[in-house]
């Protein structure tokens, strides 16, 4: 029971090259970013993802991308992830580009052993007709195309069939865990992190604030111990170690002077 791995990159030993990997976090928030590195520092190459992104501000899984290591990607979102669209177009990246619910439903599906649903998303549209180009030739032309998916009616509506999704590995972030596992997340950093979670056939989380098993009020718990198979606990550096994607800032008014 007890998950606990001394280091990340004990955590990460087994990745093997083109392993697949599904990945937690929402935008910066939630990225589970030391296991990356570890990752990365293995020299792992030729990675399916599975994220909702691929990382922005040279963090998170824009490290593995930046260093050609990642081969095919299935998400939601480019972003403002520059090197991400450059891949892509150039035909370097295959990318599988997915409304931003059917991913989240694929890797949900994938947890509870459910093979495939119909959702009316995409009905009607290239998600259905196939033809998105998954991956282009560097010259413009489209290398490989998304093939068609079943369509079906339901009480007079159309919906496409889409099938879950397994990963032979997936990283997330917790900002509260136990060695069994118990995860708990903070804010929109569960967007995406259990999904993640629950898709991985191993799962390794890196935790915030590691605590004692029985320490978590089972009622809090946002992803229970099954589904994680490691777990790491960060230093308090790693933990505070933090980035904003856009940062806003307001210019001050002058006070104006009351007269009575």
């Amino acid at each position: 029971m007890d998950k606990e791995v001394a280091t990340a990159a004990q955590a990460v030993v087994d990745i093997r090259d083109a392993a697949t990997l599904a990945v937690g976090g929402f935008g910066l928030g939630g990225v589970p970013n030391v296991l990356i590195k570890a990752l990365y520092e293995r020299g792992t190459s030729g990675l399916g993802v599975v994220s909702n992104n691929c990382g922005a501000m040279d963090s998170g899984l824009a490290v593995l991308l930046a260093a050609g290591r990642i081969a095919r990607v299935t998400g939601s979102y480019i972003g403002a992830n520059k090197e991400f669209a450059r891949q892509y177009l150039a035909g370097e990246l295959e990318v599988e580009l997915i409304p931003q619910g059917t991913l989240a439903e694929r890797l949900r599906a994938g947890g509870c052993g459910i093979p495939a649903f119909y959702t009316p998303a995409g009905v009607g549209t290239q998600i259905a007709e196939g033809g998105l180009p998954w991956r282009y030739d560097g010259e413009g032309g489209v290398a490989i195309a998304s093939p068609p998916k079943e369509v079906r009616a339901f009480d007079g509506t159309q919906y496409v069939l889409e099938h879950s999704i397994r990963t032979d590995f997936a990283f997330v972030r917790a900002a509260k865990g136990d060695r069994h596992g118990n995860l708990v997340f903070n804010k929109s950093t569960r967007n995406f992190n259990p999904l993640a979670a629950m898709a991985g056939r191993i799962t390794i989380a890196e935790v915030e604030q590691l605590v004692e098993p029985g320490e978590i009020d089972p009622d809090e718990i946002h992803l229970p111990g099954i589904f994680v198979q490691r777990v790491i606990a960060l230093t308090v550096e790693q933990a505070c170690d933090k980035q904003i994607e856009q940062r806003t800032v307001s210019v001050p008014r002058a006070r104006e002077s009351v007269h009575h």
